[in-house]
């Protein structure tokens, strides 16, 4: 299932890609519920120093509490962060957090969103995330851990320094993203069938 959504990911951010030639690239949104998680993914076409990536999105306590990590092209952990405001301290209030990353090599990568304290359950991105056995909780209407309830959903994502990004995704809990798949397979099917 996971090597599943990894492929349909790949292939969604292969056709929505932007060309950024190392521009500074914003991509903005809304989740749905509690354990969504926004996935976008960025490209280096040759080593690199001083990328950033951030989040702005927490707006002193407007939206929801994002929580952010990094991933290389196999799915394996580069870097987790809960808050950190000094990554473009003019647009990032406090418990906004992101990377400033000295040195990252050509190839692709991935950063994530997710509501506090929906972290990584390990070092893979196959281990998923801590709210992904969790019932959905639409975010209007969730107590947010060391937050409160009817926390905003929208969600705002920074890149510096890369050469192309896709429009970002929220994925769903395990069981919506089933059917989801399940909906693109039979598609997919039924136009192989044609």
């Amino acid at each position: 299932m996971i090597k599943i959504v990894k492929l349909l990911c790949a292939a969604l951010a292969l056709q929505m890609s932007a060309s950024a030639n190392a521009a500074l690239i914003n991509f903005t949104g809304n989740i749905t519920y509690h354990n969504d998680v926004i996935y976008t993914y960025f490209s280096l076409d040759q080593d690199a120093t001083n990328v950033r990536v951030w989040t702005d999105s927490f707006r002193d306590g407007t939206n929801f509490d994002p929580i952010t990590a990094l991933w290389n092209a196999n799915g394996s952990l580069i870097e987790e962060d809960d808050d950190n405001d000094n990554i473009n301290p003019s647009t990032q209030t406090r418990f906004d957090s992101g990377f400033t990353i000295d040195f990252l090599a050509a190839g692709d990568y991935l950063f994530t969103v997710a509501t506090y304290n929906n972290r990584a359950n390990g070092r893979q991105l196959s281990d998923g995330f801590n709210f992904d056995s969790q019932a959905p909780i639409l975010l209007r209407d969730w107590t947010q851990p060391a937050n409160s309830i009817n926390m905003g959903s929208f969600w705002s994502v920074w890149l510096d320094g890369v050469s192309r990004a896709s429009n970002p995704t929220a994925v769903p809990e395990p069981g919506v993203l089933a059917l989801m798949l399940l909906g693109v397979a039979s598609i997919a099917f039924r136009r192989k069938a044609k």
